[in-house]
């Protein structure tokens, strides 16, 4: 729709509303408000109050779509922008007006602006906002509003000591009493439910400030899972693993995994035992850690007690356990998912040719057209008991959780891939998968008896007879389905049975459909065939997944997409007809609708070849490994290149090495890297960073790539890369007392850097880098995610000149 008509339609209904109501409408009011965050930094906070049932919109919102809300301050000399405008996080929807998705705030939204105060005598800032505000009726002209931030008035946010609280036992609460900059996003408490006189249910319960996240227990690679350790006296014993909600999952395009949040709360239930009624409490560590759209708090761990003498009594923790919100949604891709599948079994060579044979059957051997469509629909129906029967056995024998257990065990990832490569070569054509032929023999003299019986083992014959085409899609769908625990497997097998169904009752009750259907052929082997080609793909997805928690490198990027290359090219020439297979029919001439199917997989294949130099791949970035795990960070026939003086790759000092893919000289150790820069008469650039931050690697990828950034990082500073979340554990005995949680000792190297950020620059948020010189004193001041490369370099040549200087 053209946005002009949209505005003007918006317009005039506004003037309409105008004369007809004599009401002149203001729906938001603005407000504005400062805090001093440091010496020379403040924030200016815009806020938005606005009324029931209208809108506001975002600052960034497509071209086309409602005019987005816009922050313009008065330029002065007195004051430099630090970075943009940041708003909150507010809602998107699917605009049926504007035909696209657009974020709004509703009720009331906040604006964010950092400044950088160059003379102390400033006291007011000016600036203006542009907005437009909208209801389910009508939409308000652009609105322009003058600001003013008085920062005389601002509110000092500094730390009440020099002493970092982090909660107590006796609390069971994150203390807020902290400095500015030492962030506490998550705030942790504890309940006792009891089931029965012997068992019980510990409940830790997450509060999470909003725009930051808590991630899942169940994190193979990304950012560092939360994970409870319970201290258990004699007498108590864990009953199964720690129970969390649904959470949220996302695909992650830093870590190129699908990975599990939570937002506003999160709670983790454990069920125990116990034996001894003199135990009164128990008690546990959490480790966590929490991110928001600019920063990651490091891992953090908390001491959590559990009070058993007042506990709540509730049912069983099966009947109350949060986990399964949302599980619906889960369940019914499922469905959608194995009926599309079971669409697709219909077209093999086992079961197309018996929908018109079948549904002749009944109507020929009914005494009417009622009874055979009853008959028929009565046998649909039995293939669906049939196939469900099959789902809800697996779910028995396994277990509901069992099954989710076993789709992320490697072993059993193992066991997945290899019985998905049999599948494929079945399809394929080297041999057939078939039940005993006992069995099917039985079936149908069992469906001689007539009646309902009759009809039931019809349908039992059937899906024997068929099992050879469609196992292996059964197959594949009870393995995706484990994946999801719970009832999926039955969920599964009713929506791939449903489709199987479906036509029988169609065409019993519409016989004039089957003059449509197209006579059986070579075409149904081809859709075996296909189907066995993806089918040895996805093979290797459950073969990576096993590679990647071993990190055996066996299986790495360049590896995978090869073999999918491979597939998938030799797909293409099966479907231009240049291989042949086993089964299939002399090929004369190729269809226009496998042609067309062939040009689709010659163009994936295409698209995948540039992965093997380096590219990410976005349309397929959920099955192979991520792009760090490759043999080369650089692309396959790529090598180290750059000049500098870090380029070379021989005589690094002691400690040092060459951080990927930029060829920079850094260090993972504090005391190695500062003995460096004062050998080489360089300042340090002490970068606080983790495996899991996704911002330190969009960082990396964007800003440092710079050429005149990456220039000053690789030639003027000596680069000391602390990883907070470094698991490296300290030499048995020798591990520092934490100085943070005095009468504990720290974990891990991690921690180490951790502590050193926390107790040194107050504060606990990666990426934070820090150039300093060889006193160890600050060279300007530190920064943290920086996406602006321009005010970054200005940020590293200030500090590198203060140096020289």
């Amino acid at each position: 729709m053209n946005f002009k008509k949209v505005l003007l339609f918006c317009l005039l209904a506004f003037s309409f509303s105008f004369n007809l109501d004599a009401q002149v409408f203001d729906p938001v009011k603005w407000e504005t408000k400062t805090e001093k965050i440091s010496d020379t930094e403040y924030d200016l906070i815009s806020i938005a109050t606005i009324d029931s049932g209208w809108h506001l919109y975002s600052q960034t919102v497509p071209d086309g779509g409602p005019i987005p809300s816009t922050f313009t301050y008065v330029k002065h000399s007195d004051f430099e922008l630090v970075g943009k405008t940041i708003e909150e996080d507010g809602k998107i929807v699917d605009d049926p007006v504007f035909e696209m998705k657009i974020k709004f705030f509703e009720d009331k939204a906040e604006f964010r602006q950092r400044i950088k105060v160059l003379n102390k005598e400033l006291s007011l800032v000016e600036g203006e906002v542009e907005f437009m505000v909208c209801d389910d009726e009508k939409c308000m002209p652009p609105n322009y509003i003058d600001l003013k931030f008085n920062l005389k008035d601002a509110k000092v946010l500094e730390a009440k000591s020099d002493t970092i609280s982090f909660g107590t036992p006796e609390t069971n609460t994150l203390s807020s009493e902290s400095s500015p900059k030492i962030l506490n996003p998550v705030k942790w408490s504890t309940s006792v439910e009891q089931l029965n006189a012997s068992e019980y249910v510990l409940v830790s319960t997450a509060t999470i400030q909003d725009n930051w996240k808590l991630y899942s227990q169940n994190v193979e690679e990304g950012p560092i899972p939360t994970s409870f350790e319970y201290e258990l006296e004699d007498g108590v014993t864990l009953e199964g693993k720690t129970k969390e909600e649904k959470g949220k999952v996302v695909m992650d395009k830093v870590f190129g995994a699908e990975i599990k949040f939570f937002k506003k709360s999160a709670q983790f239930r454990q069920k125990i035992k116990v034996s001894n009624k003199d135990i009164i409490s128990v008690k546990a560590e959490v480790g966590f850690m929490a991110c928001d759209d600019t920063q990651c708090t490091p891992p953090t761990y908390l001491d959590l007690e559990f009070d058993l003498t007042n506990p709540v009594k509730t049912e069983d923790l099966t009947s109350t356990s949060n986990e399964d919100k949302g599980d619906s949604k889960g369940l019914w891709s499922i469905f959608i998912v194995a009926f599309l599948s079971g669409f697709v079994a219909l077209l093999t060579p086992c079961v197309f040719p018996m929908i018109p044979m079948t549904v002749s059957f009944f109507i020929k051997q009914s005494q009417s057209k009622a009874k055979g469509i009853r008959n028929a629909i009565i046998y649909g129906l039995s293939i669906i008991v049939i196939y469900v029967l099959l789902g809800t056995i697996i779910t028995a024998i396994f277990g509901a959780d069992a099954l989710n257990a076993l789709a992320t065990n490697v072993w059993f990832n193992l066991i997945f891939f290899l019985l998905l490569v049999v599948f494929a070569i079945s399809f394929l054509g080297a041999f057939e998968i078939v039940l005993p032929n006992s069995w099917a023999n039985k079936a149908d003299r069992q469906a001689d008896r007539g009646g309902l019986v009759g009809i039931f083992f019809m349908a039992l014959a059937l899906a024997i007879v068929s099992f050879s085409c469609t196992g292996p899609i059964v197959g594949t769908i009870l393995v995706e389905a484990a994946s999801k625990g719970g009832i999926a497997p039955v969920i599964g097998m009713l929506g791939f049975s449903s489709a199987i169904a479906l036509p029988f009752a169609l065409f019993a009750a519409f016989p004039g459909w089957l003059n449509s259907l197209p006579k059986s052929g070579g075409w149904l082997n081809t859709v075996k065939v296909v189907l066995g080609f993806l089918e040895l793909a996805l093979a290797f997805k459950f073969l990576s997944q096993a590679d990647l928690v071993l990190q055996l490198h066996f299986l790495e990027r360049e590896v995978f997409l090869a073999i999918w290359i491979a597939i998938f090219g030799a797909l293409a020439l099966y479907l231009f007809g240049k291989i042949q297979l086993p089964h299939d029919s002399p090929l004369k001439h190729i269809s226009v609708g496998r042609l067309l199917l062939g040009l689709l997989t010659l163009s994936f294949t295409i698209y995948m070849i540039p992965g093997l130099w380096g590219a990410p791949l976005n349309l397929i970035s959920a099955f192979p490994p991520p792009l760090d795990y490759s043999e080369s960070p650089y692309g396959v026939g790529n090598s180290k290149g750059g000049g500098g003086a870090s380029a070379s790759h021989s005589d690094l000092p002691e400690g040092a090495h060459l951080l990927a893919p930029h060829d920079i000289l850094a260090f993972n150790d504090y005391d190695q890297g500062l003995a460096y820069a004062k050998e080489v008469g360089k300042p340090v650039m002490l970068d606080f960073t983790g495996w899991a931050c996704v911002n330190c690697r969009k960082m990396e990828q964007n800003v440092w790539v710079k050429p005149e950034i990456l220039s000053k990082l690789k030639n003027e500073v000596v680069l000391i890369s602390l990883y907070v979340d470094e698991q490296i554990d300290f030499p048995e005995g020798e591990a520092p007392d934490s100085k943070l949680r005095p009468g504990k000792k720290l974990r891990n190297k991690g921690q180490k850097w951790s502590e050193m950020q926390t107790i040194k620059y107050k504060t606990n948020t990666q990426p934070y880098y820090v150039l300093m010189d060889h006193n160890e004193d600050n060279l300007n001041e530190p920064v943290a995610y920086t996406p602006d490369a321009k005010q970054y370099y200005k940020w590293l040549k200030e500090g590198i000149g203060n140096f020289e200087n």
